[in-house]
């Protein structure tokens, strides 16, 4: 299931524009999370970044996953 699941998504990124602007964005948060994970001491301010970008990031990941799942629906109608 997971080798179909990556499947899938590298087939969404190649024809699925409004999925690639998701995954863009979803790479986008990863990679500020990581430099924010990187300070050896945070501040308020970083903390309260961190959360945000967090919750945006499972906020994409949902939306992601909903198209691969009305993909998978359509494939099977």
């Amino acid at each position: 299931m997971e080798q179909y699941n990556e499947e899938l998504k590298a087939h969404l990124m190649a024809t699925d524009q409004q999925f690639r602007t998701l995954a863009q964005e979803h790479f986008q948060y990863h990679k500020q999370l990581e430099e924010i994970e990187a300070k050896e001491h945070l501040t308020l301010e970083d903390e309260a970044e961190e959360i945000r970008l967090k919750k945006q990031k499972l906020r994409l990941k949902d939306e992601m996953n909903a198209i691969m799942s009305r993909y998978r629906a359509q494939q099977v109608a």
